[in-house]
């Protein structure tokens, strides 16, 4: 793909996804102004400026705005800063306003009908998809056991969404026999070409045998057979690598910047 494919895909990644974002959950609302974004889902959902497009003469204004937002709701929440993101400068203007950041992630697209599409589980393996409360624990100690961190939110978040929009949302899980190895998600955004995949992760262990790989591949097609024609991913570097093989590109960076308010 070369440099002017990339940037167009780009620019409708920011239109359609970012500047066009919807909810991404029940009882989370978007509010738009004309140079900035966000989500609000509440306490216990993800809140965050999605997109944002500031100069230098009003970044630091939009940016006091946002922390005043969030803090009336009493939510701590995350600015989403992508690499092309103006001004060149706000990541430090986001430190200085008390923000934290977080890992730096490689926005990455692939086909869903490319060679994303092609892998199959490794043997012993088989990828199922799950939509009740059993189903939702199974994801949710995947991802504990992968990173090491709290899935209670996932749980809650997950079996809201499969009960309040079933079709927006596709959670698996890789078994091998009644072990839950590896488990992923693939998000929706309607009214755009682009689903998401997330949560992608396999325990440790089981890691290097293509478990990763399937979930991809099991998610590509279930979008290719929904008319959708990109994934789109926020890439770690240990999954980075794998996707440029399965044929996804980069595009830019996208850094989370963290603000807890205090009260």
């Amino acid at each position: 793909m070369d440099h002017q494919h990339r940037a167009a895909l780009l620019a409708e990644f920011d239109r359609d996804v970012r500047e066009g974002a919807r909810p991404d959950g029940p009882g989370a609302r978007v509010e738009r102004s004309a140079n900035v974004v966000r989500q609000l889902g509440g306490v216990r959902s993800w809140n965050g400026v999605v997109w944002s497009a500031l100069d230098e003469a009003g970044a630091d204004a939009a940016v006091a705005e946002q922390i005043e937002r969030f803090r009336g709701l009493g939510a701590d929440f995350e600015w989403k800063l992508y690499g092309h993101d103006g001004p060149a400068d706000l990541g430090r203007r986001l430190r200085a306003a008390g923000f934290r950041p977080g890992p730096a992630e490689t926005l990455m697209v692939g086909r869903s009908d490319g060679p994303a599409a092609v892998a199959e589980p490794p043997e012993g393996v088989r990828v199922v998809q799950v939509t009740d409360a059993g189903g939702v624990d199974l994801v949710a100690g995947v991802h504990e056991k992968a990173f090491g961190s709290d899935a209670s939110w996932l749980r809650e978040q997950l079996l809201a969404r499969l009960t309040a929009d079933p079709g927006g949302v596709v959670a698996l899980v890789a078994m091998a026999g009644d072990e839950a190895v590896g488990a992923a998600r693939l998000e929706f955004v309607p009214g755009t070409g682009f689903a998401g995949l997330w949560g992608g992760g396999t325990v440790e262990g089981s890691r290097g045998r293509g478990v990763y790989r399937a979930l991809v591949a099991h998610r590509a097609r279930v979008a290719a057979a929904r008319g959708c024609p990109h994934l789109q991913v926020d890439a770690s570097d240990r999954s980075r690598p794998i996707l440029e093989r399965l044929g996804f590109v980069p595009l830019t960076t996208t850094t989370p910047y963290r603000y807890t308010v205090r009260s």
